[in-house]
């Protein structure tokens, strides 16, 4: 950003981090007034006995549910959302609790769309500045570290009947606070926990080369990009380290926060739509295009992406390294990641690894790449022909 051009930050939800963070949550739904929430999660949370923690910690007796819904699926879309919102008007409740990863939380935004508004179309609120006003009481409890949702005014639904991603954007989808608790990501497994923090990697690596970045968002950036470069080997690696764990969590919210305020671009767009077309996880898909897209901002976004070694690599590395071929060690620390965790965690790399993408799939994902509203924040203009290279090279 050059200096003295405007721009906004905003970023309103309360924080409650920490290793007790959950036994707040009764107090905050009392301040926002809400006696009888819905609770929306996944069935892979309530397997794992994630809720039975939460309600042990916020305790039962002072917890009123209005009531639970635990159908959210990993690529939650339009009938999930109906689906929810109809529970919640059934069982008459009056916010809303999410706790679950990315999609869990995109699907709650949708719901408080719903259910606040009126209606079962959801497609009429897509976009961004359709969803004007206050929504119902929200809370999020992220058991995830990666996507940042629970502090971002952006949703992304899939649209069952058209299969394509939905994209909202409002300051009205913020949630009420969110409640950071490393309790709550003590059961995720290596491979969830690797992808999960690439993704927040992602949104703060994006944040800080887009064409939204500025000087505030450019501090959360620096810092999230700092706690996954030093604690997500090590939490893969230690997986019940409550404090590495936090920091992770933490890192998911900073760089959301960042993005929120800055937008991110290519590889987000390559991500959505390789998840629209072939139901590819949104970390993995973010793992495998971060350093395709890199080397493509390359020339626009130089001196942005050699700044970026500093926080993946140290004040040592950063110094040491001489100022042409920091881009260039930038990149190869975010490869060297990807290959440590391919290592311990089995994530992919490369697209031909996820078993879900063949070469017939590249157009199709290369068209609804460049209907993405996130490409419009790329530094460097991309073409269909342009993300066709790309998914050639990520293959």
């Amino acid at each position: 950003m050059k200096r003295g051009e405007y721009f906004e930050f905003h970023n309103p939800v309360k924080i409650l981090a920490g290793k007790s963070a959950l036994d707040s949550l009764p107090n905050e739904l009392e301040r926002l007034g809400s006696k009888r929430p819905l609770l929306v999660t996944d069935k892979g949370v309530r397997a794992v006995g994630l809720l039975d923690t939460l309600l042990k910690a916020a305790g039962e007796s002072s917890l009123v549910l209005g009531a639970v819904f635990d159908d959210v699926p990993p690529d939650s879309g339009t009938r999930t959302v109906a689906a929810a919102a109809k529970v919640y008007r059934e069982k008459a409740c009056d916010g809303i609790v999410a706790v679950g990863g990315g999609s869990v939380i995109d699907t709650a935004k949708a719901v408080n769309v719903l259910v606040t508004k009126g209606g079962d179309d959801l497609v009429a609120y897509s976009g961004a500045g359709a969803i004007t006003g206050r929504l119902s009481p929200f809370l999020v409890v992220p058991t995830t570290a990666g996507t940042g949702s629970e502090c971002t005014l952006v949703a992304v639904v899939r649209d069952d009947e058209r299969a394509r991603k939905l994209l909202f954007v409002s300051a009205s989808l913020l949630p009420d606070a969110a409640i950071l608790d490393p309790r709550m990501t003590l059961t995720l497994p290596p491979l969830v926990t690797a992808a999960t923090g690439m993704d927040a990697l992602t949104h703060a690596i994006e944040a800080s080369i887009c064409l939204g970045k500025n000087p505030l968002s450019d501090v959360y950036a620096d810092t999230a990009i700092r706690l996954v470069s030093e604690r997500l080997v090590h939490v893969v690696r230690n997986p019940s380290d409550t404090e590495a764990r936090l920091d992770l969590a933490v890192a998911s919210t900073m760089a959301g926060i960042a993005f929120s305020n800055s937008m991110v671009g290519l590889v987000h767009s390559l991500g959505h739509a390789t998840g629209a077309v072939c139901h590819v996880p949104h970390g993995v898909a973010m793992n495998i295009f971060l350093p395709h897209a890199l080397e493509y901002n390359l020339e626009s976004r130089a001196a942005e992406i050699g700044r970026l070694l500093l926080p993946l690599a140290g004040p040592e590395a950063y110094h040491r390294t001489p100022e042409a071929g920091r881009p260039a060690a930038a990149i190869a620390r975010v490869r060297e990641l990807q290959d440590t965790l391919s290592g311990l965690a089995k994530l992919p790399r490369r697209l031909s690894e996820t078993g879900k993408v063949g070469k017939e799939h590249h157009a199709a994902i290369a068209r609804a790449a460049i209907d993405d509203a996130s490409i419009a924040y790329n530094p460097a203009e991309a073409t269909l022909a342009d993300c066709l290279a790309l998914l050639e090279r990520a293959d």
